[in-house]
């Protein structure tokens, strides 16, 4: 190459660093800043007069000086002539008021010994960081918002189930008595009011139980009254009333969970057993619960005839999305595998403790 063409190559070169919209920093063996474009200026406030010569230090955080320097050396013995600075940690430059920014960076080696050059090329990404912030608070309190909505509607269902378990049932449970001691005071020879007061009392008991059908589908006393355990005896009677399957439970550890953790579980385990009642046409089902020291884990499994999981969900079929969302709203996970003809897995992990 000519002294011609050299001194168009160098223009060129000029005219793309400075007219870059990211700023550019290059500094020498010795970390000392060789070239400082426009935009870096504008980043780093440093007048290119002041920037140059100086170490790389300048543009960095005090606390990350003995750091920083070491991984360049590093960068600079590898086979590898580019990589991202950083990877998935946040960096950070320092303005010349004092003010540090996150950047993305991304660095770049060329040249031996004396001659090896190290090119940096960043970008302000304060505004994206910010942005990124705000999502995650917003996020954050939607959750502790859902969360909130999730306990009140609980304890409104409690008071529900509570009121038509005391107070609706008892006054139905008197008002039977009450029918049952005017049948035998009727005379033998009024056989139509006979059947008129059994028709009554029968109605009765259809109303009585389905109240109680309909308390405890809201929310099971038990469940405040004597604690998790109980709770999932009782849903799993009522499974095998209604369905045909077998059922198999087995509990480990201690369930002595408390609010919400312990409704957590009791509705995922409720809310898939009435999906293999209505859809699964199991023969049979395993529940697994266990009780860690920092997590409690339920695993509920059957052999029906399963679904596939990218075919669109049902209009107004909630059963597995409200899986998810339990988990979510208490910082778990949750999973469900299925395949046609292969029954269907749903498994719920939530932290305890410290770890909640």
């Amino acid at each position: 190459m000519d002294k011609f063409d050299q001194q168009k190559l160098n223009l060129l070169v000029s005219g793309v660093l400075e007219s870059a919209m990211d700023a550019i920093v290059a500094v020498d063996a010795r970390q000392r800043i060789v070239i400082y474009n426009k935009a870096a200026e504008l980043v780093f406030l440093h007048p290119r007069e002041s920037a140059m010569g100086q170490p790389l230090d300048l543009l960095i955080p005090r606390r990350f000086h003995a750091t920083h320097s070491g991984h360049v050396e590093r960068f600079g013995k590898t086979g590898a002539t580019t990589r991202r600075m950083g990877g998935p940690m946040v960096l950070y430059g320092l303005r010349a008021n004092g003010e540090e920014f996150p950047v993305e960076a991304s660095i770049a080696h060329s040249g031996e010994g004396e001659e090896k050059l190290y090119t940096v090329i960043l970008r302000d990404v304060t505004e994206r960081v910010h942005a990124e912030a705000a999502l995650r608070q917003s996020k954050e309190e939607l959750r502790e918002l859902a969360a909130l909505a999730q306990s009140v509607r609980e304890q409104e269902k409690s008071r529900i189930a509570r009121e038509l378990h005391d107070e609706l049932g008892q006054s139905l449970t008197a008002l039977k008595m009450d029918v049952i001691a005017l049948r035998h005071e009727v005379p033998a020879e009024s056989h139509h009011m006979a059947e008129r007061i059994a028709r009554i009392e029968s109605m009765l008991n259809q109303t009585v139980a389905a109240t109680r059908r309909i308390s405890a589908d809201l929310r099971p006393l038990m469940l405040d009254d004597l604690g998790l355990a109980a709770a999932v005896e009782w849903v799993i009677q009522e499974f095998t009333q209604r369905s045909s399957a077998e059922c198999d439970v087995v509990i480990q550890g201690e369930l002595d969970l408390e609010d919400p953790y312990a409704t957590a579980v009791f509705r995922v385990l409720q809310e898939s057993l009435t999906n293999i009642a209505k859809h699964a046409n199991a023969s049979r089902v395993d529940v697994l619960i266990e009780r860690g020291a920092d997590k409690v884990h339920l695993r509920v499994q059957d052999n029906g005839s399963g679904f596939s999981l990218e075919s669109p969900r049902k209009r107004n079929s909630h059963g597995l999305l409200g899986v998810r969302e339990r988990a979510y709203l208490l910082g778990g996970q949750s999973q469900i595998s299925s395949t046609p003809g292969l029954g269907t897995i749903v498994e719920l992990w939530l932290p305890l403790g410290e770890e909640a």
